[in-house]
């Protein structure tokens, strides 16, 4: 199976530099690192296996295709949507918190 290539939206983008920047001033850069690592392994798994993430928040969004992965050793859950020719990456959320309302920020759909 070939992998298909992840873009992730403005949004997502702000999501990673927002959680970046909270690891930076709370936990340290080896901490930050490890979420970036963490990060990169998660979007290569859902590249090569698009259909294994969660669709448990399509049916509460009411979002067909939407699917959830979690990034390994950190509370992150990333949230797309497979395309034909790649993986439409929306949000990179903390698995805390309130999901539904955070998906409907501007950008978020």
């Amino acid at each position: 199976m070939k992998n298909k290539p992840l873009l992730p939206r403005e949004q997502a983008n702000r999501d990673v530099d927002d959680a970046l920047a909270y690891y930076l001033s709370e936990a340290g850069e080896r901490v930050a690192l490890g979420f970036i690592d963490a990060l990169e392994e998660a979007y290569a798994h859902i590249g090569r296996h698009p259909t294994s993430g969660s669709p448990r928040h399509a049916h509460e969004l009411d979002l067909p295709g939407l699917r959830a992965w979690p990034l390994t050793r950190y509370p992150f859950l990333v949230f797309y949507l497979e395309r034909p020719g790649h993986i439409d990456v929306w949000r990179v959320l903390h698995s805390q918190r309130d999901i539904p309302a955070w998906m409907q920020e501007p950008d978020g759909i």
